[in-house]
């Protein structure tokens, strides 16, 4: 938890008084029930239009004159004639949905509108969640959907069950056009109707229909010539004081045709979602985000701009515009998917939290209680995050591809850089290996005890098992997925066996490699994913001076002199911020693995003819860092980008939702952006940053930074054909909770070397 944050915590348990209820537990601090039953596949369905097709916005301020914007909201109770005033400002699809619903009687609209329901009934908690893992050599689109039911309000006879079906035949008429929406302020997107969806319209028409105007028969009317159906296998089983809830792993297979096709799935013949799939030969556009939420202490609501529920949903909703004219394939997680920061507010943990000395935080002894407290924690957060706002819409539509990082772990910064002898302390080893158990649970679906530790026996073929990690009790999982016969990405775990002295292990790595060489030679674009950065600025001055047993601040910070309390840390009274650091691939202590890593990749690159490029998340803002080949006389050229084995870019995209860092830190960020280091010149390696920020996000005035974009940012990329080229598209929010973002392009080269 960053500093602000503890202090908010600190703030908040002054007025937060603790009890025990009749049962003798704590009440917690955050608690999910059941959805109620109108949740179908896990969301509330919209209401029927009284006569608007879109769900009003939250309360705009006195100034806007409502009947005059062009983004105008038609009041709840308008009459039809009142509608006819806003007729204007709608683009022509929306006018057809009006016309139609207006010529139906009440049983045909009843029809239309409809929601389906679940048979048997469903409880759910959270979902569907869908997830992708790899196309096979037999060209079979691999994936899987998972659900959290409550046992004691769902029918389990016969078991849940998913049916999907689409038709090879079928090809979607080309691109969605861009038009002017009700949904938003200012230019935007209508999306494709779901529940999940905090803004969307209600007619049940696919984006084709509302965008390209083609016959207004409803998708679900077709009938697809390829049905499937998958029962639900029982995962595992979660108790809590409300009861026992089950979650369900469904597995998809798809055989991929020479276009792409659009999946419909349904649970239990409930409310039907769909999904994208590449060609056999097509590479996949897909997106990338971290740092979905908000830091303690942060208020959400800052960020949320007019039109909005939450300040989680502006940007999230930007992606799903981009998704719904030109649907992307898979949707990559680089980490902190979620914040786990107020699992130190729960009432169980307040004794241990409260340990003013960090020897007695280490000697704590965990009880029973302690224990049931984390698991609720960690499922209560988990299943309210994953079925919110516009997040929940896209991972139910986009399958997800997931690699964690420290905050879906604990509520800790840089877990596993701390000393051995915190690590290994019950509590906090606890909370760090329960995260990871409910991070593959939830994210990757995936449950150790039921799946095993072999990986080429494994439900999920792209699946990486690397050694044990010292201080989770699970092997590292990492994952190599086929994004086209062009492009595979490694998303490395670069948490599950993280000490302070090391990143990954040496068993990881072997790995890795070996499935890597593995590959066709038809691959071109090897991406690498990890958490944080690889090349990116670093701060050894400032890491050394807070490592210094001699730093005055840091002693005065340990007896609270001078109210420098908050520059140490409360686990082990270490500086503030040093956790951080060290965490960072270029920290003192990961230095000498990361050039190691460095290296055999461009080994890699050179022996199989695949050029390599990394993205990242973690550090709150938008920035490319570039790997080249040092050219020692100064007066010859750079190699050519396509030509030079050892050219690789850091895309760098964080965050999809937390707020950007302070500016001063960014432009101590940024002086640093432009040095070149020399670490690796003994390796004929130059290490610097791209200025891909050369206009701020209006187009017009010099940002802060031309190397850092201090601003909320996700990232679109797909695979050029007609020049070999990857193309990272770093969507950045032009205005805070506005919901519109504008591109920053930068090229991995295709790989042109002998």
């Amino acid at each position: 938890m960053d500093n602000p944050g503890w202090h908010a915590w600190h703030r908040a348990n002054k007025d937060e008084q603790r009890y025990r209820g009749p049962d003798g537990r704590f009440q917690p601090v955050e608690e999910v029930g059941p959805m109620a039953e109108p949740f179908v596949g896990g969301f509330l369905p919209p209401p029927s239009p009284a006569p608007s097709v879109g769900r009003a916005p939250p309360p705009l301020p006195p100034k806007d004159q409502s009947w005059s914007r062009l983004d105008a909201r038609v009041p709840s109770n308008a009459s039809w004639s009142q509608v006819s005033r806003t007729d204007s400002t709608l683009s022509g699809a929306n006018n057809q949905t009006y016309s139609m619903l207006a010529n139906m009687n009440a049983v045909e609209r009843s029809k239309l509108l409809r929601v389906a329901r679940m048979s048997p009934h469903l409880q759910f908690m959270a979902g569907p969640l869908l997830r992708y893992d790899t196309v096979d050599e037999r060209g079979v689109w691999r994936g899987a959907v998972l659900i959290v039911t409550a046992d004691a309000g769902s029918v389990y006879e016969p078991l849940p069950t998913l049916s999907y079906h689409w038709d090879p035949d079928y090809t979607p008429t080309g691109k969605l056009k861009r038009h002017m929406s009700t949904r938003t302020h200012g230019q935007s997107f209508d999306l494709a109707p779901h529940p999940a969806d905090p803004m969307s319209i209600v007619a049940p028409v696919s984006p084709e229909v509302l965008n390209a105007g083609v016959d207004l028969k409803p998708e679900a009317a077709r009938v697809d010539s390829e049905q499937r159906r998958a029962e639900g296998k029982e995962l595992y089983v979660h108790y809590g004081n409300g009861g026992t809830f089950t979650f369900w792993r469904f597995m998809i297979e798809v055989p991929l045709t020479s276009h792409g096709m659009r999946i419909s799935y349904t649970v239990n013949n409930g409310i039907e979602l769909n999904f994208h799939v590449p060609g056999r030969n097509q590479n996949m556009r897909w997106a990338a985000y971290s740092c979905n939420g908000f830091s303690a202490g942060v208020n959400p609501d800052d960020f949320r701009g007019p039109g909005y529920k939450s300040g989680y949903d502006p940007v999230w909703m930007d992606l799903l515009a981009h998704h719904a004219e030109d649907p992307f394939h898979a949707l990559v997680g680089g980490g902190d998917q979620l914040y786990c920061d107020s699992i130190v507010r729960e009432p169980e943990l307040q004794d241990w939290v409260n340990q003013s000395k960090a020897e007695a935080k280490k000697a704590y002894v965990l009880t029973d209680e302690m224990r049931l407290a984390i698991d609720r924690f960690f499922f209560n957060h988990y299943c309210q995050a994953f079925r919110s706002g516009a997040f929940a819409r896209a991972n139910s539509t986009i399958p997800m591809l997931n690699m964690l990082d420290d905050h879906d772990l604990v509520s800790i910064d840089g877990f596993g850089s701390y000393p051995d002898d915190l690590m290994k302390s019950p509590v906090f080893s606890y909370i760090g290996s329960r995260g990871y158990f409910f991070f593959l649970l939830f994210q990757c679906f995936i449950n150790v005890a039921v799946d095993g530790k072999d990986d080429m026996r494994h439900p999920f073929k792209s699946l990486i098992i690397g050694g044990d990690g010292p201080y989770i009790a699970f092997p590292s999982h990492s994952f190599l997925a086929y994004l086209g016969p062009h492009v595979q990405m490694l998303l490395l775990d670069c948490r599950a066996e993280r000490k302070k002295n090391q990143v990954c292990s040496p068993q990881q790595y072997k790995a890795v490699f070996a499935r890597m060489h593995a590959l066709p030679r038809t691959v071109e674009h090897m991406i690498i994913q990890t958490g944080i950065p690889i090349a990116y600025p670093r701060m050894v001055f400032l890491e050394t001076a807070l490592d210094s047993k001699l730093n005055p601040l840091v002693a005065l910070g340990k007896n609270g002199s001078l109210g420098l309390s908050g520059f140490v840390n409360k686990f082990n009274a270490e500086a503030e911020l040093l956790d951080d650091l060290n965490d960072h691939w270029t920290a003192k202590s990961h230095k000498r693995e990361r050039n190691w890593f460095i290296v055999e990749l461009q080994q890699y690159a050179r022996s199989t003819h695949a050029r390599v490029s990394f993205v990242s998340g973690d550090v709150h803002c938008a920035a490319v860092g570039l790997l080249k080949t040092h050219v020692k006389e100064k007066k010859r050229p750079d190699i050519p980008p396509p030509l030079d084995h050892r050219y690789m870019v850091n895309v760098v995209t964080s965050a999809i939702v937390n707020t950007p860092p302070p500016n001063g830190v960014i432009a101590m960020v940024s002086a640093l952006s432009t040095k070149t280091h020399k670490t690796l010149h003994h390796e004929e390696t130059d290490e610097t940053m791209i200025p891909a920020f050369e206009k701020d996000t209006d187009g017009k005035s010099s940002p802060k930074s031309k190397y850092i974009m201090g601003k909320r940012n996700w990232c679109s990329v797909k695979y050029d054909a007609t020049s070999g080229e990857l193309v990272w598209d770093i969507r950045v929010e032009i205005a805070k909770g506005r919901g519109e973002t504008t591109g920053y392009v930068v090229r991995s080269p295709p790989p042109r070397w002998n």
